[in-house]
């Protein structure tokens, strides 16, 4: 008489690498099969594509283009999953006192073109104007109809601090709602890790030199938790000898200086990718004190002097 004996397959790393919201997003789940790590990342992908059809602004017919297209006109009803990211992200504001603020969508882009052709920053009184727009407070939220309306003629929102966080918060949340234990969402910088490498090891994250961005400087073990980075290596432009990042202040219009990078660990990869941005327009001091108030966040800070900062509850391996 045969016996048969069950066949254990080790668990693996499958990943896929795509372009989903003008973003590099790169999908990887722990599984004993590639048939049912792509059906996985499959589901991933086309949440990532709903959340985008929502958000984006290059459709006029998302809810966010309506919601601008009606600014200062009327309010618009719009997906309560919509009504509450705009709601968090308000919150966020609050927060961080306008430094993070969905309405930078009212900016003149054409002060700011961060190429070799910009050779000088617009003076202060120019540039003061082409943030008088930026308000959140002028977000107007009205929980009984779920509508968001925009108060001044103008004014736009947009999603580009905090929407490809919320897209991997959304796309991890499916796949473990399908049974995937182990993975991770890297959306452009933005990502978010849970459970842990096939060998058992918990997720080993490096962290960009921002000096040299394919190397990392420094790297974490990230349990069940998000992390975002963000600095001026991205995109950036150099007047008289010194470097300007693209991440505008909303409150005087010109590009935030002294830091070169900003890495912000915390639960939600949505929560991780809006706290950046704050951070280097609040500056080194600032910006530490305020994540040190925040239970269960984290942050390094590389200042243009090369010098490593860090919140009170990190440490560097």
């Amino acid at each position: 008489m045969q016996t048969t004996e069950a066949i254990n397959i080790a668990p693996t790393l499958f990943k896929k690498v795509l372009k989903l919201m003008g973003n590099r997003f790169e999908i990887s789940v722990v599984a004993q099969e590639q048939e049912i790590a792509n059906q996985w990342i499959d589901e991933a992908v086309l949440e990532i594509q709903r959340i985008e059809k929502l958000l984006t602004t290059f459709d006029e017919n998302s809810q966010t283009n309506q919601i601008n297209k009606y600014a200062g006109i009327k309010p618009v009803m719009v997906d309560k999953e919509v009504f509450e990211l705009i709601s968090r992200s308000k919150k966020i504001s609050d927060l961080t006192q306008g430094a993070f603020d969905i309405s930078y969508g009212s900016i003149d882009k054409k002060l700011w073109n961060f190429d070799q052709s910009m050779k000088k920053l617009p003076d202060p009184i120019t540039a003061k104007n082409s943030v008088k727009l930026i308000n959140y407070k002028n977000v107007i939220l009205n929980k009984d109809d779920c509508s968001v309306f925009l108060k001044e003629k103008g004014m736009r929102i947009g999603f580009g601090g905090i929407g490809k966080g919320y897209a991997a918060d959304r796309a991890k949340a499916v796949m473990v709602a399908s049974g995937v234990l182990n993975g991770i969402v890297n959306a452009s910088g933005d990502l978010t890790a849970w459970g842990c490498q096939p060998n058992g090891e918990p997720w080993t994250i490096g962290i960009s030199d921002p000096n040299a961005a394919l190397r990392p400087f420094s790297y974490l073990q990230l349990n069940n938790a998000s992390i975002a980075t963000s600095g001026d290596y991205e995109k950036f432009v150099v007047i008289d000898g010194k470097k300007y990042s693209h991440t505008i202040d909303p409150k005087t219009g010109l590009p935030a200086t002294g830091i070169k990078s900003v890495s912000i660990i915390s639960p939600t990869a949505e929560l991780a990718d809006a706290m950046t941005t704050p951070v280097i327009i609040m500056g080194t001091k600032v910006g530490l004190n305020l994540i040190d108030q925040v239970k269960g966040m984290a942050c390094i800070i590389i200042d243009d002097n090369d010098q490593i900062h860090t919140s009170k509850n990190i440490q560097l391996k």
